[in-house]
């Protein structure tokens, strides 16, 4: 369902490790709202809830409720540090804009 690349494997690690919290993982959820209809959300988690999906990717543990499941085949979360910003940025094969 979600893959995490290996740089954005490495920024989540080296973020958690930089919060003294390394146990935590990750959580991608899909929110309604914002002006094309969705927005990804991407937050730290000390555990799973109720009916969660479980991923594990490069080392890391993602959750994903049930709702963004439907969204979230196929996605790539990726991790760009260049001349023109950093951050994390989802691939999604089944957007359509």
């Amino acid at each position: 369902m979600v893959t995490v690349s290996d740089e954005a494997a490495g920024k989540i690690r080296s973020l958690l490790a930089s919060e003294g919290k390394p146990d935590r993982e990750l959580r991608v959820a899909v929110k309604g709202g914002g002006c094309s209809g969705f927005q990804y959300l991407l937050e730290f988690a000390d555990g799973p809830r109720d009916m969660d999906q479980i991923i594990e990717s490069n080392g890391v543990r993602v959750f994903v409720d049930p709702k963004s499941s439907l969204y979230l085949t196929g996605v790539v979360l990726r991790y760009d540090d260049g001349l023109m910003g950093a951050g994390f940025r989802v691939e999604n094969p089944n957007a359509r804009t």
